[in-house]
């Protein structure tokens, strides 16, 4: 076995649990459908952070290069997938047995929490891209950008339903156009 073998199991446990979060909270939601109030931004969080786990599990494969490994790299590489599980978790409402399931009134509740373990999840990939897989700083402006929108709209407890649905549409739209521009560069061969 590798080091990279060995040091990404616990990283693709982690992610596993997270996406079975996720999954299972999806699952429990359509279980109790009739009780649901939909709201979209909500949901488009729970994509994104799916979509997240499994850009995860596939960049994860940039670090096979590594043919020496130390515990506190580890720490922190792990800390990503760690965070994006508790993301996953913070995501849907739990321990909710009777009543509506309303998920904007849950947003709102919890878009604080959500948001600022999102920033602290862009700024552990902020720092892993730099010191870590040494990309040049000028390719984390967006995250940068992405840190500072979180930061406002969290510090000053803005709860503008507009700008909220922009944000998460934003984010979701640059992450994807993220993948699709580096599609070339995110094969995975012998």
């Amino acid at each position: 076995m590798t080091p990279f073998e060995y040091v990404t199991v616990l990283i693709s446990i982690i992610l596993g649990l997270g996406i079975t979060q996720i999954v299972t909270g999806l699952a429990d939601l359509i279980h109790q459908w009739d009780r649901v109030k939909v709201y979209w931004p909500h949901l488009l969080w729970i994509f994104l952070i799916f979509f997240l786990h499994i850009q995860e599990w596939w960049a994860t494969y940039e670090l096979r290069d590594f043919t020496s490994w130390r515990l506190t790299t580890f720490f922190f590489v792990i800390l990503y997938p760690i965070i994006l599980f508790i993301l996953a978790k913070l995501l849907f409402p739990f321990g909710n047995n009777d009543g509506v399931i309303d998920l904007r009134k849950f947003y709102f509740e919890n878009f604080r929490r959500i948001f600022g373990w999102s920033i602290v999840l862009i700024v552990f990939a902020l720092l892993t891209n730099i010191f870590v897989l040494h990309y040049p700083f000028w390719e984390e402006i967006p995250h940068v950008v992405f840190i500072t929108v979180l930061v406002i709209l969290v510090t000053r407890d803005i709860k503008s339903e507009q700008l909220h649905k922009w944000v998460v549409i934003v984010i979701t739209a640059i992450s994807i156009l993220s993948v699709i521009a580096t599609w070339d560069s995110s094969i995975i061969s012998q």
